[in-house]
Parts: C-alpha cells; sequence; structure tokens
C-alpha cells in the first residue's frame, strides 16, 4: 500500500478541494500519512493568487523536495491556483517538481499519484468546469468545524485579481446539494459550518437567476446537530435587506459578517472595478449595523493600488478610524500578471505600500485592543478548540472569531471539559487580539 502525504495552502476553499482529493486517494486504497518522511508520494496544494502565496508554495515544494533524498519519496506532486495558473511552468522552472496538476484534473488524483509512483510522470490539465464541487471529504482540520464550500469561480474580474483567470466563472451548487452534504458533515460530529466561495453573495446566480444565498441558509438553519453557520467572503454590492434579516431572526446564524471592501476612495475603487463608493459603503454598514446591533464585522483592505495618491491613502486611514470594524486585515498590492491592475501606470513603490498597510494594522491594533476591552465582565459563548499545556488552559472561539484569521479566547475551568463542545465563558481580561475568561459554572 502507497502512502501519501499532502500539505494544502491557501483559502478555505482550497482547503475543501485539498478534502475532497484525500478521500478520493484513500477510497483509491492509498495510505495517508501526515509524516512526509515515510510518504511514497507528496502532494502540495498551492495557493497562487498573489506573491506572497507564490512564494510560500515555492518554500513549502523545496522543503518537501529533500524527502526524495533524505526519505521515501519518489514523486514530488503540486495541485492547486499555483499549478492552474501555470501549468507546464512549474515544472520548468522548478525540477524538484515530478508531477503538475490542475484543478480540473482533480477527479484523477488517485491514478495521477499511483502512476507517478511507479514513475510514470505526467502533467495533467483538465477543464477548469472538470473540478467537481460535489463530493465526500476527509476533514483537515478541527473534526467539529467544516467549510462548506457552495460555489468556484467568480465573475467580478476585479482589475487586481487573477482568480476568475484561475478558476473560471462562476459555478454554484444546488440547494440540494450543498444540504446533503451539510447534512453529512452534521452527521459525523461537524457543529459549526463556514459558508464559503470567491464571492459568497454571488451564490446561485448562475443557475437560479438571482443569489439565492439567503434562501440556502435558512435551509442549512434546519439541520439538525449544526450549532453555528458562519458566512465569510460576502461582496457590499450584494448584501441585501433579505440577507441581512435571515442572519438577524434564525438563531443558528452567529451575527457575524466579513466583507472584503479593499479601499474606500470612489476613484480607487472605479479603478479596482469594484462597485459602489464611500457613500453607499457607509451607508450599508450603518444599516447592517441598525438591523443586527450585535453585528461583528470584519473586513479587507488593499494598500498601493496603482495611482493611490497620500490624500486618497488618508480617506482610506480616516474611514477606518472612524468605522472601527471589529476585525481587519490589510495587504499591500501585489501586481499580478495578466490583470488589467498589473498594466495600469503610476505603480505604487514597495516601501509606501508596506508603509500605508503598517499604518492601516496599527490604527486596527488600538481599535480592536479598546473592543476587547468592552467585553471584560460579559458572559460570550465558546466553541472549545483545544487545551494548552504551557500555559494549563482551555483555548477555543467565540461567535465573533472565524478560525485563521481571527482571534481566540483562553479561559479557566475547574472541571475537565471536552474538545469540541460549547460553553459559555467569562471575560475577565484581554490581549491585543485574544480575550482572557473562566468558564461561566
Amino acid at each position: 500500500m502507497y502512502k501519501v502525504s499532502m500539505v494544502s495552502l491557501g483559502c478555505p476553499k482550497n482547503q475543501v478541494d485539498a478534502e475532497m482529493m484525500l478521500f478520493s486517494l484513500k477510497a483509491a486504497g492509498f495510505e495517508l500519512s501526515s509524516e512526509e518522511a515515510q510518504a511514497d508520494a507528496i502532494i502540495i496544494n498551492t495557493c497562487g493568487f498573489i506573491e506572497d502565496a507564490k512564494a510560500e508554495a515555492i518554500e513549502n515544494i523545496l522543503e518537501a523536495s529533500r524527502y526524495k533524498s533524505e526519505g521515501n519519496c519518489k514523486a514530488l506532486i503540486v495541485t492547486g491556483c499555483l499549478s492552474e495558473r501555470y501549468k507546464d511552468d512549474v515544472t520548468e522552472e522548478i525540477p524538484e517538481v515530478d508531477v503538475c496538476v490542475g484543478i480540473g484534473s482533480n477527479g484523477n488524483i488517485a491514478e495521477i499519484v499511483k502512476n507517478a509512483i511507479e514513475g510514470n510522470f505526467k502533467n495533467s490539465y483538465g477543464e477548469k468546469t472538470d473540478l467537481d464541487l460535489n463530493g465526500k471529504r476527509i476533514l483537515g482540520g478541527m473534526p467539529f468545524t467544516a467549510y462548506l464550500k457552495v460555489a468556484d469561480g467568480c465573475d467580478n474580474c476585479c482589475t487586481y485579481c487573477a482568480i476568475p483567470k484561475i478558476r473560471g466563472r462562476l459555478r454554484s451548487r444546488t440547494i440540494e446539494d450543498c444540504v446533503k452534504e451539510a447534512t453529512e458533515l452534521a452527521g459525523n460530529g461537524v457543529k459549526e459550518l463556514i459558508v464559503v466561495a470567491q464571492d459568497t453573495t454571488a451564490y446561485g446566480t448562475d443557475i437560479y437567476g438571482e443569489p439565492r444565498l439567503p434562501e440556502l441558509l435558512t435551509e442549512l438553519c434546519k439541520i439538525e446537530g449544526i450549532h453555528w453557520i458562519r458566512t465569510l467572503y460576502t461582496y457590499p454590492d450584494k448584501i441585501t435587506d433579505k440577507f441581512l434579516d435571515v442572519i438577524a431572526s434564525e438563531p443558528k446564524l452567529v451575527k457575524y459578517l466579513d466583507i472584503p471592501l479593499q479601499h474606500i476612495n470612489g476613484e480607487i475603487l472605479k479603478k479596482m472595478n469594484r462597485k459602489g463608493d464611500k457613500q453607499s459603503i457607509e451607508a450599508l454598514i450603518k444599516k447592517i449595523r441598525n438591523k443586527i446591533p450585535n453585528i461583528t464585522l470584519r473586513t479587507t483592505f488593499i494598500t498601493g493600488f496603482p495611482g493611490e495618491t497620500g490624500e486618497q491613502f488618508e480617506e482610506l486611514a480616516e474611514f477606518v478610524k472612524e468605522t472601527r470594524f471589529d476585525r481587519l486585515g490589510c495587504f499591500t498590492y501585489s501586481a499580478e500578471e495578466d490583470t488589467l491592475a498589473a498594466q495600469m501606470d503610476t505603480q505604487v513603490d514597495e516601501q509606501t505600500k508596506v508603509s500605508r498597510m503598517e499604518n492601516i494594522m496599527d490604527m486596527q491594533t488600538t481599535i480592536a485592543s479598546e473592543k476587547n476591552e468592552e467585553k471584560i465582565g460579559t458572559v460570550t459563548e465558546v466553541l472549545i478548540e483545544g487545551w494548552d499545556d504551557y500555559i494549563k488552559c482551555y483555548f477555543g472561539r467565540t461567535v465573533s472569531d472565524a478560525p485563521e484569521v481571527d482571534g481566540k479566547i483562553f479561559f479557566m475551568s475547574t472541571r475537565p471539559l471536552v474538545i469540541g463542545e460549547f460553553v459559555n465563558v467569562i471575560v475577565n481580561d484581554c490581549l491585543e487580539y485574544d480575550l482572557l475568561g473562566e468558564l461561566a459554572e
């Protein structure tokens, strides 16, 4: 029996693809191993979205390649967005890679791996639409939390983004298929469901003729065993009253919304090919907070987009200061080949991009710390994720925290607790991004 090890990088959508490939491999008789040194084949499931992600992918590829001489590895295989974006260039530029697999060939991964281990190195690229969005998975993270990918691809065509070229146009799953998978996940012990797509609010437009996220969420809330449902990647121009009403009224839908805004200046947004302007965005945020007063708002911004002036950046910084988002990530603009923004004049120098990003993040650190201080003395529901043996306490996440991107809460308990259960915790202190507390008996 051949052993296979996989490293999956990038976003939750890519993680779902990895989990489906792992199921296919196990079903075909492969033994899955976390020990790369023992594996006959190592798969690096890559992200290729921005320059930093490509660098991380290459670093992981080169790190894994040493097991060809130091371990048992007979085949180093690259899958995911990097391989889909650059295809044969990957094996030509990185000779350590034996086989490159595009996303359209994920369904054939077992056969590809077997052939590669046996010395038949052949790159494989199916059509993007060959990527099956339905199928069983082996969860790679916590067994009580799972991502539900409801669509792939994107029709937005933001000028800085290569995703439409990598993943193709929007392809939604049916509501029935999504509910079926979510029901199976719940039956296997999943308690927190995180709904994702490149643009989650566009879900259903291609097959139903209109967005159907509110309807999907309503059906998901009916599934027994699911306690929290969280939605990521919701675009501001597609957030409707109907969608907000569902979040406000359904107890299982956590009061948390991830809205990637990217900028606030109207001219920059137009150059990004993003819909809306400062006025419409401010009106949307006001509406959200009025409809759902206890909502946690998360967003992301880009600094140093081509042509961004000092005044336009100051407008963004002032907006961040005034709006006081609960969660915020800021990234420097990455000029990606084959995107319209990369061809624009007046590219901003790297030092300016970084300085502006750090300015925003310094401001947000203060805001996040102040918001955490406001929570001291409150009781919050927590999903227990583990035990920290070093500081001798449990840790988990509140409704206000998505996995990986947000903070955690560390808390004491006088009695043993079960990992994966929900408990109430009293917040009695805080750090910049994390909370401290004790079990509310």
